[in-house]
């Protein structure tokens, strides 16, 4: 149960001024932490800049209450019932929403940030402009999220994650212009980060960008892991070709493995020596895969990059839209 003191220090001051409150606070510090657990705040105004940080609202209800702009920093608020409650421009980084209740709560320009909202309901939820960082959603309820405003015609999503990523792209412009641009510059470069070979990704990477490309080293010399393997997916998908050099392979086998049977990007592979992994001649069936370009040091590498790699790549990029744009018969 609440602490009474708390529960009525904190009523008073939203009914007369919640600067009271803040200036208790600020007085206690981090010497008294609020026990609100329980509470009935229904209804209740306690914002703008109520200063709940490290408060313990776990079971309050809050159902309707005003929170517009209060700080609620590493509060605790497992099992709150915040039904319809107002949290617009909150400042929620480190809270704990497990459990709790936030259907058709608004969120709108809410900052979440390492947030923690498992297995809560987020369900009919407006939050439009939220900032959302590392949040957790593990068996949260996120259904119907709306990201637009109230005067515009509503559009919902159902993750959170992804509502902050869809307005972006439905109202910035210049966000579809980085992503076309990424998308058409991008250049995914495979290899070893050990001494020696790292200097050649470096050469690589620095006449890519002289040549207006967009470089993305990935080098991970332990078993893929499913995230990792997620991760180098997306960046192939984004890639306009890939190149990867096979000299002492160490993860490119599964690098590829990744890349090569799910997504017809252009791979222009490299050797410094004779033989690749005994593996690697597989991959001869996916058209994609371009002939094996050695080189025995990098100027020479340098030196042949526009025809031996680039050149190769582009025309196999260009194939293969024309492929996939061919129509029908």
């Amino acid at each position: 149960m609440a602490d009474p003191e708390h529960l009525d220090r904190l009523k008073q001051a939203a009914e007369d001024d919640i600067e009271i409150w803040n200036a208790w606070r600020r007085e206690m510090k981090l010497s008294v932490t609020p026990d609100l657990t329980g509470a009935d705040l229904s209804g209740l105004s306690i914002g703008p800049m109520a200063y709940l940080w490290y408060a313990d609202l776990s079971g309050a209800i809050l159902r309707n209450s005003w929170l517009i702009g209060a700080n609620l920093m590493f509060s605790k608020l497992v099992g709150a019932k915040l039904e319809g409650a107002d949290l617009r421009q909150t400042l929620l980084a480190g809270a704990d929403f497990t459990e709790a209740n936030l259907s058709g709560a608004r969120l709108d320009n809410a900052h979440m940030v390492r947030t923690n909202f498992s297995r809560a309901t987020l369900s009919g939820s407006s939050v439009f402009g939220v900032a959302v960082w590392e949040t957790k959603l593990e068996g949260t309820v996120q259904n119907d999220l709306r990201i637009t405003i109230e005067d515009e015609p509503a559009i919902t999503v159902d993750d959170l994650e992804m509502a902050q990523f869809m307005y972006l792209l439905l109202n910035n412009r210049k966000i579809r212009t980085v992503i076309d641009a990424v998308t058409a510059k991008v250049v995914l470069i495979l290899g070893r980060f050990t001494p020696e070979r790292k200097a050649v990704l470096d050469g690589l990477r620095q006449e890519l960008r002289q040549r207006d490309y967009m470089p993305v080293l990935f080098d991970f010399e332990k078993p893929l892991s499913l995230d990792l393997t997620e991760t180098i997916t997306l960046l192939a998908r984004m890639a306009r070709f890939v190149i990867a050099d096979l000299t002492e392979p160490s993860s490119i086998p599964q690098e590829l493995q990744a890349i090569v049977p799910q997504i017809a990007v252009p791979v222009q592979p490299l050797l410094k020596g004779d033989l690749p992994y005994g593996m690697f001649p597989d991959y001869k069936k996916y058209h994609w895969v371009l002939r094996l370009h050695r080189y025995r040091s990098l100027d020479e590498l340098l030196a042949s990059l526009g025809t031996e790699v680039i050149a190769p790549a582009e025309a196999k990029r260009k194939e293969l839209i024309e492929q996939k744009n061919a129509p029908v018969e």
